[in-house]
């Protein structure tokens, strides 16, 4: 049986530690913690929980080795920081899913992702890094324009004033992200179309889209993105619709060929916004992405085109597997969330 080490991040341990809500809100309930390794079991793999970067470090420098990593470690300081149990599973040979150090730092520092999609030909809003609230006043974007913190997930440091129609607004937006998240602001041309989610599985040549998912805001939500508060309360506030009309054809290709330009591998979402002109574009990609079933857009789309949770995990590590050349287990079971 093949053995599979499990590292996260656990949200309620560093809410114990006394971080907010949201700067915890990347790290995993115990919840999704339970759920993934119930699939993992169900899919015929024996699953041994190893917890943080710290506790893994502990364990390979105490001799313990597993035949896969299950890697969903958010890390915590510095842009780097999805890069940081990669990398240590790299420097002890330890096979893991999902992308490697490099990839990660390069998904995690948006600005450069988009300089590579930029240079694949790949359509995405023209962009600025702002490192400095003095940096504001030599922007040449047209307004509207987003702002964003440059290396974050889930929705933190977005909220509806992250819609900015003037350099006034701006600056001080701006100044509250270099502030608490010590680190630059991204700025954006605003795209006013459709808000879209594409569901990925493989790498490379195999890479596959799985769905194309439309994000639509309900009563209650914070307008135009998907902000921290919408992410938080998306049952209440959000509609998630699998879409197949020509929007989605277009949606899916440049998904893929963002995925493929990227170097991404195993299963992730990559998500997207339409121009004015209806055309899709790309905004981030996402190469660990969220795996609770019914919180997480991944899993959502999943099930809403007949994959449940257990399929899911399981097409995952069989794409690792098969990077590795080793061997899935015999039978994989259909039965799961």
């Amino acid at each position: 049986m093949i053995t599979v080490g499990f590292t996260y991040d656990l949200r309620d341990d560093y809410l114990a530690l006394g971080f907010s809500e949201e700067e915890s809100a990347e790290f995993d309930s115990r919840e999704t913690i339970d759920f993934v390794t119930q699939a993992l079991e169900a899919n015929g793999y024996r699953v041994e929980p190893i917890g943080n970067i710290k506790a893994l470090a502990a364990a390979l420098v105490a001799g313990k080795r597993w035949d896969l990593v299950f890697n969903l470690c958010e890390g915590v300081k510095g842009i780097g920081r999805e890069a940081q149990v990669p990398a240590l599973l790299e420097a002890f040979d330890v096979p893991f899913v999902f992308s490697s150090s490099d990839i990660m730092v390069l998904t995690m520092n948006k600005a450069l992702a988009k300089h590579v999609i930029r240079e694949a030909g790949i359509p995405t809003p023209s962009f600025a890094v702002l490192e400095t609230v003095a940096d504001v006043q030599r922007l040449d974007l047209r307004f509207p324009v987003f702002a964003k913190p440059l290396a974050e997930g889930t929705g933190k440091g977005i909220s509806g004033k992250s819609l900015i129609q003037d350099k006034a607004a701006l600056q001080q937006i701006c100044g509250e992200i270099i502030d608490k998240f010590k680190q630059p602001a991204l700025v954006e041309t605003y795209l006013p179309g459709r808000d879209l989610t594409v569901g990925m599985l493989g790498s490379g040549p195999t890479a596959r889209v799985v769905a194309v998912l439309e994000t639509l805001y309900k009563e209650g939500a914070e307008p135009g993105s998907q902000s921290y508060f919408n992410k938080e309360n998306c049952e209440k506030v959000l509609e998630y619709v699998v879409i197949n009309d020509g929007v989605a054809e277009a949606a899916a290709e440049i998904a893929l060929r963002s995925w493929r330009a990227l170097g991404c591998v195993d299963g992730g979402r990559v998500d997207l916004r339409c121009d004015a002109q209806g055309i899709p574009n790309f905004l981030e990609v996402n190469p660990m992405a969220g795996l609770h079933p019914t919180h997480s857009d991944l899993p959502i789309l999943a099930a809403q085109v007949g994959m449940n949770h257990t399929q899911l995990i399981g097409e995952i590590m069989q794409e690792a597997l098969s990077r590795y050349g080793l061997k899935a287990p015999k039978k994989v079971s259909s039965v799961g969330v």
